[in-house]
């Protein structure tokens, strides 16, 4: 992607399901668990590079023994600092004679823990500090009262959720998403406690018996349905009860993703299938082992290492994030894989009415370097039309070819160069707007000579094109200086139009070349009074107490066609002085649906949000934006 965005926190849990002296003997390390977190955290850190942290919890521990252990880091290695700390303690521990014996290491070591959990955290909103880190920590001295959570999730009514909280007497620190679920969660999570207790008590039990009981049946289902009614928007969330229960819960919508994989030894927990596949060698025969957390459920993991998938929440209809696949998940997972492949062949016929079926004198090229397999799919959809011309060639003409014109025809393939190359070893960290842009500019290098000036179309593919920033002040002048006729920048996303509120870092309208595109074509047209009478609608359905319901700013896209906004986005990326005829195009909603029919989600291309939540952010985010102000409508 040309335009960096934040999005997607990445989450990994571990629950070893045999004691720690199991897998030492077994694999030769009591580290076993520790070693397998990290794999999974390294195998998602393109999910989170803001911050990362762990938590551990040990089984049974003897009162005045520290079993909650945790660490964190937000610097630029944050995986591999707060792991190279706790590896570092661990590896000395294990040159003591006395390591052998794991209670030993147990008792006097942090992190040797049977319930590992991880978080990689990209920080859509908030000071980039320790403190903003996952794990969070709710602390008790009942150990069936301690929480601790990580997730990858937004709320769109963190406001609404406070009030039931201060309504209830507590008094939060933050009015944060992150502290408000947690306390939400912690509530039910005393409830629940006091309820067992006040079941036990009359029936003689002492206290100690009384907390093991609780222990053993705290109905974590319960907790999570009563503290969830209230929540709307998007949540892969993950907790661990301090005497060893856990859980990993999903919105109703399933917008965050979540999959998990249980054998005898351990039940792992990530946000991407491939991390598990690879980490722990499972599904690459049968992918059916690594499941799908469903929407609104929790899978419930207890601490005598059972396990169950439990509804929470009604499902409703299935809007996993498209963006999840298009872009930001690895593509090693075959969908995945698949998917952003026929994004690429779905573009095929656009590409060629851009060039006016032109392809030998075409050049065709990706930004490097998650467009790669979209390209692809673009090049596999070109050879199918240029194959197909061939038979309608020799059907025509066949009495009047040679062999040697036959075989030119059918040899003929598109010209694929690589173009840009990105130097990795250089990074983007100049603030200035002037010198960063400077610095992108030397990011990206290009190959020269492989396109004929003033002769050849040059198209070059992106996963998605969000502010156009990069593209009018870096990309299309770099593809300009190598002299083609004309530069085609195809999507295989399309249009980014809305906010997200679901977790992606794309919350203000200002932000999206589609938006400064419409608000040029509403210019151009004399129709800047829509943008007044959709402000009146949009405070209207603010200010009723009814439920939210219709996105009044996708009236205002209406009055275009997609065709038109494009056209007005390629005029605006277009730099001063560029030679070249620009063109900008764009995936269809038809083409991703297409390419992506089990995630749905695409309410930042459409304006299709799936919940009330979201519905009353995208008319606020227009009221912020109609009223000139910054915050975050959510």
């Amino acid at each position: 992607m040309s335009d960096a965005i934040k999005h997607e926190c990445g989450i990994a849990l571990i629950r070893l399901r045999k004691p720690l002296s199991y897998y030492s003997e077994k694999y030769g390390t009591p580290l076993y668990g520790l070693q397998k977190l990290y794999m999974l955290m390294e195998k998602q850190v393109n999910r989170g590079q803001d911050g990362a942290g762990v938590a551990t919890i040990k089984m049974d521990m003897a009162p005045g023994s520290r079993y909650i252990s945790r660490s964190r880091s937000n610097s630029s290695t944050a995986v591999k600092d707060v792991f190279s700390g706790i590896f570092e303690k661990l590896n000395l521990a294990l040159l003591d004679e006395r390591s052998k014996d794991i209670d030993w290491l147990k008792n006097n070591y942090g992190f040797m823990g049977e319930l590992l959990l991880g978080h990689l955290r990209y920080g859509t909103f908030g000071i980039n500090s320790v403190e903003s880190c996952h794990p969070f920590l709710r602390q008790n001295n009942w150990m069936t009262r301690n929480l601790v959570m990580a997730g990858n999730f937004n709320l769109t009514n963190v406001d609404e959720l406070f009030t039931t909280l201060v309504e209830l007497g507590q008094h939060p620190k933050e009015r944060t998403d992150t502290v408000t679920m947690m306390e939400k969660i912690g509530h039910f999570l005393d409830d629940e406690n006091q309820r067992l207790f006040d079941e036990y008590k009359p029936l003689g039990l002492g206290n100690r018996e009384i907390t093991k009981k609780i222990g053993e049946e705290l109905n974590l289902t319960k907790v999570l349905q009563g503290a969830t009614k209230r929540f709307d928007g998007g949540y892969a969330l993950c907790g661990l009860v301090g005497h060893g229960d856990a859980f990993v819960l999903r919105d109703p919508n399933g917008i965050r993703p979540a999959f998990y994989y249980a054998d005898e030894e351990v039940v792992v927990v990530a946000s991407e299938k491939p991390a598990i596949q690879t980490v722990f060698n499972v599904g690459i025969i049968d992918p059916n082992l690594v499941k799908e957390i469903p929407p609104g459920a929790a899978l419930i993991i207890k601490k005598n290492g059972s396990f169950q998938v439990a509804q929470i929440r009604t499902p409703q209809q299935k809007k996993s994030c498209s963006f999840e696949r298009i872009y930001f998940s690895r593509g090693t997972d075959a969908g995945i894989y698949k998917e952003r492949k026929q994004l690429g062949f779905n573009l095929t016929q656009r590409v060629l009415d851009s060039i006016e079926g032109d392809v030998n004198n075409t050049v065709f090229s990706y930004i490097p370097n998650t467009a790669e397999t979209s390209f692809s799919g673009l090049i596999d959809g070109l050879n199918e039309h240029l194959h197909k011309e061939a038979i309608q060639k020799l059907l025509l003409h066949k009495e009047e070819l040679t062999e040697a014109a036959i075989k030119k025809i059918f040899n003929f393939r598109p010209r694929i160069e690589k173009i840009a190359t990105k130097d990795v070893k250089l990074r983007t960290f100049i603030s200035e707007k002037q010198q960063r842009s400077d610095m992108v500019n030397l990011v990206y290098d290009t190959t020269y000579g492989l396109v004929r000036e003033g002769i050849d179309n040059l198209v070059v593919i992106d996963d998605s094109i969000v502010r156009g920033t990069t593209l009018k002040k870096s990309i299309i002048g770099i593809l300009d200086r190598l002299g083609p006729k004309k530069i085609i920048i195809a999507s295989s996303a399309p249009q980014i139009r809305y906010p997200d509120c679901y977790g992606i870092d794309m919350s203000r309208f200002s932000e999206f070349i589609a938006w400064k595109a419409l608000i040029s074509l509403l210019t151009d047209t004399a129709q800047l009074n829509e943008l007044g009478l959709c402000y009146t609608r949009c405070l209207a359905q603010l200010n009723s107490k009814n439920e939210v319901k219709t996105n009044e700013v996708r009236k205002l896209y209406d009055l275009f066609t997609d065709e038109q906004v494009e056209q007005k986005i390629s005029e605006l990326v277009t730099p001063d002085g560029c030679k070249a005829n620009v063109s900008v195009i764009y995936q269809t909603l038809q083409g991703l649906h297409i390419a992506c029919p089990e995630h749905l989600g695409d309410w930042y291309f459409s304006g299709d949000y799936p919940t009330p939540g979201g519905i009353k952010v995208v008319n606020r985010a227009f009221v912020y934006w109609y009223e000139n102000k910054t915050e975050r409508p959510y």
